[in-house]
Parts: structure tokens; sequence; C-alpha cells
């Protein structure tokens, strides 16, 4: 799929998560090109258009390029118990310990609180050495959401 993204984060193998409509898109005359992904779904630039100009944009300050994404898988720690590539899975909940090496796998961007997910991959064990909520858990990674 193609769209147009901030220059900056316009890297290929770059990730970001679709948060929809900003209010300074309103009135824009590239809304269709920009607002053309589902909201909440993580993707990663698989390629960023050679020779393309630099778009202006009120919401990215330098602008923006055309860019080629596919929604991304999302690495994420889940309860150990029943975690099995092709099953269902949960994160654990949320968990206020921001400085836990484990903190971005435990809510991972482009994964919600409470939704099932299809594991796709199990990746091991997270990268703490011991959870300060005492959970067993381990690193998967979820498919790539289709919006629905």
């Amino acid at each position: 799929m193609i769209t147009l993204l901030g220059t900056r984060l316009a890297e290929e193998g770059g990730e970001f998560v679709y948060r929809g409509e900003a209010s300074a898109c309103e009135g824009c005359p590239y809304r269709k090109q920009c607002l053309n992904l589902e909201e909440g779904v993580r993707y990663e630039v698989t390629d960023v258009r050679d020779g393309g100009q630099t778009l202006d944009c009120g919401v990215h300050d330098d602008g923006v390029r055309a860019v080629e994404v596919e929604p991304a898988s999302i690495p994420a720690n889940v309860p150990s118990k029943g975690a099995y590539a092709g099953s269902a899975g949960k994160l654990a909940g949320s968990c206020p310990h921001v400085t836990c090496p484990s903190h971005e796998y435990c809510e991972p961007l482009g994964a919600e609180q409470g939704e099932t997910y299809r594991i796709d991959e199990i990746l091991g064990e997270p990268p703490h050495d011991y959870c300060e909520l005492d959970r067993e858990l381990t690193l998967v990674e979820f498919a790539p959401s289709t919006g629905d």
C-alpha cells in the first residue's frame, strides 16, 4: 500500500502505528493519499519512493514523502501458559514498571490490552531477568493486524 509519511519517519524498515486524522489534516489536498491506512494498526515501511518530491504538510514540519507500507508483526510478552505458535494470545495486562527492559513488549505499540491476537512465532524468553509483577511471560510475535 502506498501512503504519505513524514520525512523523518520515511525510512525503509521503520515502524509506526497509524493514529488517524489530525486536526491539521482538514482541507489538505493530500488527504486521500495520507489517510488511507487503518487506525491502530502497526505498519512497516517497505520502500521509500525514489525521486519522489517532499510535499508540504501541516502535521509534519519537514513535509511528507511517498512510501510503501504493510501491516507489521508485533513482538509482545504474553502469559507463558498456552503460548504456542498458531494459538490465540493476549497481553498479560498493563505494567507500571516503565524502566523494565520488557516494558515495550508488555505494552507494545499496535496491540491493545484485552484484545486477542494470533501468535505467529515464539521468540523465547523476555529481555528482563525478573518480572516485578511476578508474571511468567514468553516473548512472542503477534501476526500483523488487518485492522478489523
